[in-house]
């Protein structure tokens, strides 16, 4: 995976609010889509996962420590955040999302819907 984008989006308040746009990889197969998204420096608890009306938010703070009494020669993270959203499909089951986050790599399964999975037709007759 590519490295993180910043990017700056004006909210309702028109204040900047600023964030690592992380770098992503979908995977799509017949019953689903896997999304992996790099999350260097967030833990668990600083993690937001959030789907609301068709839209999913992933949203993580990032805490790189420097240990007391040194300080960073050199930082490339410095925006304290990282914030994507996409749009689902119709077709993906936005109620059955799992999700793991393992080393900084975030791994969402989003299965398709029922309706929208393939489905054999058994033939009738001689």
């Amino acid at each position: 995976m590519s490295q993180a984008t910043a990017v700056t989006r004006k909210t309702a308040g028109e204040r900047d609010d600023a964030a690592l746009l992380p770098p992503v990889d979908v995977v799509e197969d017949a019953s689903g889509i896997t999304l992996f998204a790099d999350l260097p420096g967030v833990s668990k608890d600083g993690l937001n996962l959030q789907v609301e009306a068709g839209t999913l938010t992933i949203e993580g703070e990032v805490s790189l420590q420097v240990p007391e009494g040194m300080e960073a020669a050199h930082a490339e993270v410095g925006l304290p955040r990282y914030r994507r959203v996409f749009t689902l499909s119709k077709e993906l089951d936005a109620e059955k999302v799992e999700a793991r986050f393992e080393h900084g790599v975030l791994k969402l399964r989003i299965p398709k819907a029922e309706h929208a999975q393939p489905r054999r037709i058994v033939v009738q007759g001689a």
